[in-house]
């Protein structure tokens, strides 16, 4: 297994080169740079040229991305061109924190809904229970983050006060804080994800009671809740922890919608605001980042197969 870890781990590296490199270059094909727009009312094309110098971007694009790209492999993705000339790698410390504490947290509030769901759907299929799994799927699914996000805002946050609207507390400043500003945003984010897991459970269940070794086990008189839980859900996890490895990755997309609605300074809303502002350093630095955590977690996907089934050896 460790040599296929180590092909996919170069896989890996290539993956996240090239979106890097792709990104850097898309952003300085598209006509005009940052400093045109920001001194545009000005007039003054000295100090838009001046600007140009102090930044690089009066050298040659590969010029421009062999400096970016050397810099990058030893952590330095230079410094904001908005932002009162903050490092880049600030910006994400600052961000990143933010972001992953609400993927986390949907995370986590998802598969709480979405493993009872979808074993209860599937042992009581066709039933009253089956088709509110079923609703709820569908509803899960049919409501973008964002609409969720506001109404979250207005029935929990305005009209009842129990939570706060807006804003990000660090765990510095206390665990429920913390946490307070997390629970509406994780919700709006990770109700769809709930959706997808359950439907996947109920699917990939329905598929293992239906083989010849749960009939055996049922007719040595096993519980129901022994079925379920030690002999039909270890079997069904395969593809369910492949949408899981998925899914995870697309939570940092759908906080890039809800941190805006939100306002919290995460990865997302960086990201947005460095590219209205056309920030190249800042917008090359958040999307090496979430390329990152996309390769990785699928490629901690890769290496639970074998924990799960230990009939998968990739060595083989």
């Amino acid at each position: 297994m460790s040599g296929y870890l180590l092909r996919r781990s170069i896989g890996a590296l290539i993956v996240m080169w090239a979106v890097a490199t792709l990104v850097f270059f898309m952003l300085r094909i598209v006509p005009g740079d940052p400093f045109a727009a920001m001194m545009a009312d000005a007039g003054d094309m000295e100090a838009v040229e001046a600007l140009r110098r102090k930044f690089g971007l009066d050298q040659p694009m590969y010029i421009q991305y062999l400096k970016w790209f050397s810099n990058a492999l030893q952590g330095d993705f230079g410094t904001s061109i908005y932002g009162a000339r903050v490092p880049v790698q600030q910006l994400l410390l600052e961000a990143i924190p933010r972001t992953l504490s609400i993927a986390g947290l949907s995370f986590i509030i998802a598969l709480i809904i979405a493993v009872p769901a979808g074993l209860i759907a599937a042992t009581k299929r066709n039933t009253g229970w089956d088709h509110g799994v079923t609703l709820f799927a569908f509803l899960g699914l049919s409501m973008p983050d964002f609409w969720l996000a506001i109404l979250l805002i207005v029935f929990l946050a305005v009209n009842i006060s129990w939570l706060p609207a807006i804003g990000y507390e660090p765990l510095s400043a206390g665990f429920w804080p913390w946490l307070s500003h997390l629970i509406l945003p994780a919700i709006a984010v990770g109700t769809g994800f709930a959706a997808i897991i359950a439907r996947m459970i109920r699917s990939a269940m329905l598929e293992v009671l239906k083989t010849d070794y749960m009939r055996v086990a049922r007719a040595k008189g096993l519980k129901q809740s022994t079925l379920m839980i030690y002999h039909a859900l270890p079997n069904a996890l395969i593809p369910v922890v492949t949408v899981i490895g998925i899914a995870f990755a697309l939570l940092m997309s759908g906080a890039v919608v809800v941190e805006n609605v939100f306002s919290i300074k995460g990865l997302g809303r960086l990201l947005i605001q460095g590219i209205l502002n056309r920030d190249y350093p800042v917008v090359q630095g958040a999307i090496l980042v979430v390329s990152a955590i996309f390769v990785f977690s699928n490629l901690l996907v890769d290496m639970l197969y074998g924990v799960i089934d230990p009939r998968i050896r990739y060595d083989s």
